[in-house]
Formats: structure tokens, C-alpha cells, sequence
């Protein structure tokens, strides 16, 4: 029979992964990392609501591999179930379960037993707020109410001082919100959270370091040239991020005067992963093509000195929350969602495919350059420069 999708991350690359996404590292971080894509690390992340999944360990008391192998040689050798449990110290009627449950004496096998007692030992704990429909629903209510967590446990603790079964911790509560195979609270009661986040950080998580919001040196759009403002000069282009399904992302940069388009694949939406796709792209165009490029205040544009050293290209930033200030980048973002529509996993397109869609975009006559194509236009352009 053949297997069909994809292997899953063993054990080792999820309890790594785990270790990152408590230390703060970004999801393009973790996935260059480990080798996948940020997409990927998402999937992981979201199935448990961003929360660690806590560590399964085995009971002292029980069998282990070790005494399941000493079974199945005092089987083979045809010693009885006594004498192999006195070897052991341990019950007769502890080893007698062991067999019968794995086959009996012809059957059992020390390592087939242990891993079918690992299954059986997988029993769920049942959620707290399941146990409790009346403080469910007041947690609900509260939570509609735009409370948080932590204010209902403190609230509950008050209210309720003497009857601990109407208690909570606010880590409960956001455990039944974010892990929604819990079946307690509805994912409609996430909107009511002021972080307006779908997965829960660890407590040990911090932003230090990360560049969240704040481009250094960053060179104002108002300080940009006239003649790049009225496009009387070709090469100058306008670029942004568009986003799509499982955390992906694509750059798209747009020359001003020709309104000629190029998209660029990215690993992550981390600035590393975006400025070096940017990089990529802008040298393998003809010389003196870009001279500027205009983006908006996002983070992945943080280290746009290293784009600058790299590509000789200087950096505009607009002012926040002005996407106006780059239309032109901002309409061919609105074309550009025919061929990659919103909610899609952007990942699953190659440079080729999207080098294809840029194409379809520079071939098609342009009203507001009197039904030329952008690519006429840019064409024109490069042969004066060459």
C-alpha cells in the first residue's frame, strides 16, 4: 500500500521544536531550524492551541521492556509463570495479566506487549470545566463580557471562597479556549481576548530582541525625492508582503512609473527570510532597474540596512498606517488576489508559478498608461539604460 502525504516530525524534532516556541523564537525561525516550512510549525503549534503537550512517563510500578524481555525468555525456555515472577519480584498474578493480555506463552513478544501497553495507557483527564456545566457557563458568560482569564479565577476565588468546585486557574480557562478538542468553550469566546491571539505563549516567552514594530534609522517617505513622487523617473518601486493560509507569505514589488510587477517566494515572514528573497530578486535585475523602494512599517523590513549594503538600493518607509501612500503597490495587490486568493496556502506556488502570474500582470494593457502594457513600458526604460 503506498503512503500517502507526508512524514510527520518524530519525536525528537517536536520536543525541539516545543523548546523554541517557549524560548521566542518565530515560527520562520523554527521552521529554518528544523528544515520545514513555517507553515508547517503552525499546524503543530495550532493543534494544541500553541500549549506544550506535557511529557508522557511511564510508572515506576509498571513492567518495563527490560522485565518483558525476562518474560519472554523464561517463556521460551518453558519456565512457569511462578518461577518467572519470583525471578522478577514480582506478583504471580501481575505476570499472568501480562501474558494473557499479549497473546498468552506461544504468542507473546517482549517488544510487541510493551508498546501495547503504552497505547493502553493513553487515558485523557477529563477537562475540569466538562465536569462542571454551571462554573462553565459563568466562565463563558464572563468571557463574553470581555473579562479575562485571570480576572474570572480571581473573581471565582472571591466569590466562591468556600466552594473550591466553582474555583479555577486563569491557565485552565485558556488551556479549554486555545485547545479547542476540549469541547468546553467555544471558539467564538477567543475574539472577547484582548490579545486577539489563536494559541497561547509560555509564560517564559518574551519579545526581548525581536525587532516587533520598530524600524531603526528608518528613512521617512516625506524625505523622498519629487522626482520619485510625480513618476518622472523610472526605477522606483513600491513593495509589501501579502499573506495567505498556514502563516505564508509572498513580496510583491512594483516599479511606479510602468506599474511593472515582480513576485518573490519567501520561507517565513521574518525580516532574515524577506530580506533575503528581496535580495535575490532585485540582483537579478538588469543593472540600475531599482533605485528606491517604498514599504510600509511592517517588521520584516527591520533590517533594511542590510538590503541597502547589499542591492545599493535606498529604503522609503511610509508613515504608519498610511497604505495609501503606496497605491500604486496596494492596486496591484488587489489584482494580484485573482490568481492567489485570500485564505490560500501561498506555499504551495514555486517562483516559477509565481514568476508565471507576474507575467499574466505585465502582459495585460493598462488603462492608466493609456492601455500599454507595464512591460512595454518597462522595456523602454531598460533599453535607455543599457
Amino acid at each position: 500500500m503506498a503512503i500517502m502525504g507526508r512524514p510527520g516530525l518524530s519525536l525528537s524534532q517536536k520536543k525541539d521544536l516545543w523548546t523554541r516556541w517557549s524560548s521566542g523564537q518565530t515560527l520562520s525561525e523554527i521552521g529554518r531550524a528544523l528544515g520545514i516550512h513555517a507553515g508547517s510549525v503552525h499546524g503543530v503549534l495550532a493543534a494544541s492551541g500553541g500549549i506544550a503537550p506535557t511529557d508522557r512517563k511511564r510508572s515506576v510500578r509498571c513492567l518495563g521492556l527490560t522485565e518483558r524481555e525476562e518474560i519472554s525468555r523464561g517463556l521460551a525456555e518453558g519456565f512457569s509463570l511462578r518461577s518467572i515472577a519470583k525471578r522478577l519480584n514480582r506478583a504471580v498474578s501481575t505476570v499472568c495479566r501480562e501474558v494473557t493480555r499479549n497473546g498468552g506463552r506461544k504468542h507473546y513478544r517482549a517488544v510487541q506487549a510493551d508498546k501495547n501497553a503504552w497505547n493502553r495507557a493513553l487515558r485523557p483527564k477529563t477537562c475540569l470545566l466538562s465536569k462542571a456545566p454551571a462554573l462553565c457557563q459563568l466562565v463563558a458568560s464572563k468571557l463574553a463580557k470581555q473579562w479575562s482569564p485571570q480576572q474570572i479565577s480571581g473573581w471565582l476565588r472571591i466569590k466562591y471562597e468556600d466552594d473550591t468546585s466553582m474555583q479555577i486557574s486563569h491557565e485552565t480557562i485558556y488551556k479549554s479556549l486555545f485547545i479547542q478538542a476540549r469541547g468546553v468553550l467555544k471558539k467564538e469566546l477567543m475574539v472577547h481576548l484582548r490579545s486577539n491571539r489563536t494559541m497561547r505563549r509560555a509564560k517564559s516567552w518574551t519579545s526581548k530582541g525581536q525587532p516587533r514594530g520598530r524600524i531603526t534609522d528608518a528613512v521617512s517617505i516625506r524625505d523622498r525625492p519629487a522626482d520619485i513622487e510625480d513618476r518622472a523617473v523610472p526605477g522606483h518601486w513600491e513593495g509589501d508582503l501579502i499573506s495567505g493560509s498556514k502563516n505564508t507569505h509572498i513580496a510583491t514589488l512594483v516599479e511606479r512609473k510602468s506599474r511593472y510587477v515582480t513576485l518573490v517566494k519567501l520561507n517565513g515572514k521574518d525580516t532574515k527570510s524577506v530580506i533575503n528573497g528581496l535580495c535575490r530578486q532585485v540582483q537579478g535585475l538588469p543593472e540600475g532597474l531599482m533605485q528606491s523602494l517604498t514599504w510600509d512599517r511592517g517588521g520584516e523590513m527591520a533590517n533594511h540596512k542590510l538590503f541597502t549594503m547589499a542591492t545599493d538600493v535606498q529604503v522609503y518607509f511610509c508613515d504608519p498606517q498610511s497604505p495609501w501612500q503606496r497605491g500604486t503597490n496596494e492596486n496591484t495587490n488587489r489584482l494580484l488576489r485573482q490568481y492567489l486568493p485570500k485564505k490560500t496556502d501561498l506555499s504551495v506556488h514555486s517562483q516559477a508559478d509565481l514568476d508565471l502570474i507576474a507575467q499574466k500582470l505585465n502582459t495585460r494593457p493598462r488603462k492608466t498608461l493609456g492601455y500599454k502594457t507595464p512591460a512595454a513600458i518597462l522595456a523602454q526604460h531598460v533599453a535607455m539604460i543599457s
